[in-house]
């Protein structure tokens, strides 16, 4: 594929991805205020519960199909065959487990019956993700982008409809059926119609065993990466209740969506630290610091500016009953920080095969955040919750950043006054956005903020236009 059109394709996911963050955002605001604050606990429970088996129906076979049908596509139909018919033996078993955990864990109905319909979700999902997989190793990110909006686009018209008609809650549920179908659709359609695979089911055992042994590393990293990113919620529907996953719910929305924002600079920044790394030290060491720098001019005013409006943000925007997720707001906002910065030092560890040391990183993490959260829901429910968030993306920072310092060696001198020239301007900005947030609606304070901002991350020098050239030149590549 010439650069043009992997740019092209690139571009095209990120927009598409960016879209689909938004819709999800606003949907998410309107079900939450129509459903209220136990409703909204009860259907995020459900969705977070059935992520964790997401993760043992794929367990890095994406990876796997990704990498070898873009060395040889003839070998596509036989990795896609074997995967296909390992899911759907692993369909069956996954499923009746998640039957028998959440009846273990003696659920009340209707949270059962939430369950029930999410994991199918979640298995059409797998399978659609094995298609689409094959799509990328053929370097074709145009139907997956399609179906990334037209799926949030079903999901968000026809829980509209069932909103409006007071369906209730197992028909706003299964409003994610009709999404995950037409995405399955859409990818099985590419792959059957413009590039003429043929679909088969194989149960070659020691075939699979060789593609589960490729998809192993892939795989744990995984694990790991969706016990810290969702056992909060979990572990506080069963510590807490589900007014408490509600509130915490709204909070954790409105800091993940925001994470596009470093998924796609990390995307961009990956290919160059690979090829610095095998070529050029000195260029991979600057890359690597002027990443960092990027990041924290975006996402520190976004913490002081979330974490000072937390107040005004939440209940104009949710309702009135959502307003007690303010402290956890704040809290997760401080993590967006961390959260941002995470993403180029990540991207370091793996470019540079540190992705085993990358990997047992996100173990410790993963733990930290278990037990974090049994301690500190007890004592503060969601706000608790939060606070572990805040702890475990610290964490994952700090674990990189230290493997960072022994594979380059970069300028720390220069990040320490990148750090205090932007922390300067929003401490600027968060003395003004204090003084007008009590007079003014926070639709005026917001972009009064951004500017002051910006005026003063220009006098600081926190940023100049070199920068400004070169962040053109990252993000055009």
């Amino acid at each position: 594929m010439d650069n043009g059109k992997l740019a092209k394709n690139t571009t095209l996911f990120s927009i598409a991805l960016a879209t689909q963050k938004a819709l999800s955002f606003i949907y998410f605001i309107f079900f939450a205020r129509i459903i209220g604050v136990e409703n909204t606990g009860k259907l995020s429970f459900a969705l977070s519960f059935t992520t964790i088996f997401a993760m043992l129906m794929d367990f890095g076979l994406s990876q796997v199909l990704i990498r070898e049908s873009a060395r040889d596509k003839k070998a596509a139909e036989k990795y896609l065959a074997n995967t296909l018919g390992w899911k759907l033996l692993l369909s069956l078993v996954i499923y009746g487990a998640i039957i028998l955990i959440i009846n273990w864990l003696n659920y009340p109905p209707l949270t059962k019956q939430l369950v029930y319909i999410a994991a199918i979700v979640m298995l059409i999902d797998s399978f659609a993700l094995s298609f689409f997989s094959i799509l990328r190793g053929y370097q074709n990110l145009k139907f997956e982008s399609l179906g990334v909006i037209l799926n949030q686009g079903a999901v968000m018209i026809c829980g509209f409809i069932v909103l409006w008609l007071n369906w209730g809650m197992l028909a706003l549920i299964s409003v994610y059926l009709i999404g995950s179908g037409l995405n399955l659709l859409i990818s099985y359609s590419a792959l059957k119609f413009k590039y003429r695979l043929l679909f088969r089911i194989n149960f070659n055992f020691q075939f699979f065993k060789t593609m589960l042994v490729l998809a192993l590393p892939f795989g744990i990293a995984a694990f790991f990466i969706r016990i810290y990113s969702t056992i909060d919620t979990i572990l506080l529907s069963k510590l807490a209740d589900d007014r408490a996953v509600g509130l915490y719910s709204v909070a954790y929305k409105i800091t993940f969506a925001l994470q596009f924002i470093g998924v796609a600079f990390s995307a961009s920044i990956y290919p160059a630290f690979c090829h610095y790394y095998a070529n050029a030290k000195e260029l991979l060491s600057k890359t690597f610091v002027k990443s960092l720098h990027y990041l924290l001019l975006l996402s520190l005013p976004i913490s002081i500016g979330a974490i000072l409006m937390a107040d005004k943000l939440i209940g104009p925007i949710f309702g009135a009953e959502y307003a007690p997720a303010g402290p956890a707001l704040q809290l997760m906002m401080a993590a967006l920080v961390f959260i941002f910065l995470s993403f180029p030092v990540g991207a370091l560890l793996n470019a540079c095969n540190k992705q085993t040391r990358n990997t047992i990183n996100l173990a410790i993490v993963a733990i930290f955040s278990v037990i974090a959260n049994l301690i500190l829901i007890p004592l503060w429910s969601y706000v608790g919750s939060a606070l572990a968030t805040l702890l475990s993306y610290g964490l994952l920072f700090f674990l990189g950043i230290s493997v960072a310092c022994q594979i380059i060696d970069y300028n720390k001198k220069y990040l320490w006054l990148v750090l205090l020239k932007v922390s300067t301007s929003g401490l600027v900005m968060a003395l003004v956005v204090g003084l007008l947030k009590q007079r003014l609606h926070f639709i005026f304070v917001i972009p009064i903020g951004a500017l002051v901002y910006l005026i003063m991350i220009v006098l600081t020098q926190a940023i100049t236009k070199a920068d400004i050239s070169q962040l053109k030149i990252l993000l055009k590549k």
